[in-house]
């Protein structure tokens, strides 16, 4: 039966076919649709929609195969989610190498979308933790891949979008984590000179670093924010987490409009909490503050939201970043969601990540219609021009003269698809039609 589905960002809208996986030892459903494996949908654009064919729904494969608790080696089926497995790994002392702005993100969508997290420069994307995963394939092979054994589809599947096969079960190497808690600090910067020098000197100390910027500051305000870094450390025994609110109902309107943005960045970026010394945080509010508001993305309203995530080669970073801010704030388009950190220099491990070295800027768009679509594209061009990339995780509308230029290595991706998966997005951005 089909339905209709929506992605994060709650556009575009389209019909598919949902067939529920239960065990990862079925075979894939025989059907003349195309086929796609999806999680939990975080996906903002279209990458996670399919279509006009079938959508593989892999959170039955949510069942833990081995956990060694002296190496921090786990195995589990492809629809755990990262949450869940924080949930098993934290108390034994171990944490989730590179952890994505959610937790409600599964196994299989963090590998085929190579997530990354606030300390890239010490950890690399997720791809870096992953010792190796089985992929079903569509002719019924079941394949075992590493850095070291059907090494190409390993590269392939890393970033690939959930296009290369079915990944059925992963491993992972998790990393030390004392406690529940993260020490650090943040504070206020007025320039993106100030966030840069910052960026450059935490990093030594700091496994993660991240700034939220105000994208409605003009003049010589702009790129002003707030730098926020930290480390794992022990802390209280309580075993208490934060409370979750749910947002229980979507809005007629979108309730980030100009009058409500610029008034709550200057509130946020002079409140007495943007500067905190010594610091302890719950992990959950330090990696995970969106994760407190259930469906927060029904608060753009019933035409969803565009988000837009870029990297920029760091010799041009702070000028490119510089003008598309400006750009943001002249239009009166933007939001409070706005994030800049910078990506280390360790090369990925998959042939379509998006993260490689430079910094990187995302920021959520209200659907306005063409006033957005052609602030998006200026963006790109601005992107394009520097030699960066757009994350197509996030994306909704990219060209596919743009997506050709971000991964110039397509079409050798493109001989390691499943001849029976594709998805809404692959097929724009190759302009190709449905199968």
């Amino acid at each position: 039966m089909s339905r209709q589905a929506l992605s994060w960002g709650r556009l575009p809208a389209s019909e598919q076919r949902l067939i529920r996986l239960v065990s990862r030892f079925d075979a894939l459903p025989k059907t003349a649709e195309s086929l796609l494996p999806h999680g939990l949908g975080r996906s903002y654009g279209d990458s996670c929609l399919n279509s006009g064919g079938a959508l593989l729904g892999t959170r039955g494969l949510d069942r833990y195969i081995a956990f060694d608790r002296d190496s921090g080696v786990i195995e589990v089926e492809a629809g755990v989610s990262l949450g869940e497995i924080i949930e098993l790994a934290l108390p034994q002392g171990w944490f989730p190498a590179a952890l994505p702005g959610t937790r409600f993100v599964t196994v299989g969508g963090a590998i085929a979308n190579d997530v990354h997290g606030k300390n890239h420069h010490r950890a690399g994307s997720f791809g870096h933790q992953l010792l190796g995963f089985e992929l079903l394939r569509s002719d019924g092979q079941v394949l075992h891949c590493s850095p070291t054994t059907n090494a190409d589809l390993f590269a392939a599947t890393i970033g690939g979008l959930g296009l290369t096969g079915l990944i059925r079960s992963a491993t992972l190497q998790l990393q030390k984590a004392p406690g529940s808690w993260i020490r650090g600090s943040s504070e206020r910067f007025g320039s993106l000179a100030e966030f840069f020098a910052l960026s450059a000197a935490a990093e030594a100390a700091s496994a993660y670093t991240v700034a939220w910027i105000d994208s409605s500051a003009t003049g010589a305000s702009t790129g002003r924010g707030i730098f926020i870094r930290g480390n794992h450390a022990e802390g209280p025994s309580s075993t208490a987490t934060p409370k979750n609110i749910r947002l229980p109902f979507t809005p007629p309107l979108s309730l980030i409009n100009p009058l409500t943005l610029a008034a709550f960045n200057a509130l946020y970026y002079r409140r007495p909490a943007a500067t905190a010394r010594d610091a302890l945080w719950h992990w959950q509010p330090f990696f995970h503050p969106l994760d407190a508001v259930q469906e927060w993305n029904r608060i753009y309203g019933p035409r969803g939201f565009y988000q837009y995530q870029c990297v920029v080669p760091m010799q041009d970073a702070e000028g490119v970043i510089g003008e598309m801010l400006q750009r943001i704030a002249a239009s009166k388009l933007g939001s409070f969601l706005v994030v800049l950190k910078t990506f280390g220099s360790m090369a990925a491990r998959g042939m379509m990540s998006f993260p490689r070295p430079g910094a990187t800027l995302a920021i959520d768009f209200p659907n306005r219609g063409a006033q957005t679509l052609a602030l998006l594209d200026a963006l790109d061009a601005l992107t394009m021009a520097a030699g960066g990339a757009v994350y197509p995780a996030k994306d909704a509308r990219m060209s596919a003269a743009a997506f050709r230029q971000y991964f110039p290595q397509w079409q050798a991706f493109a001989g390691h698809v499943d001849p029976r998966f594709s998805s809404s997005f692959w097929r724009r951005v190759t302009e190709t039609e449905v199968s």
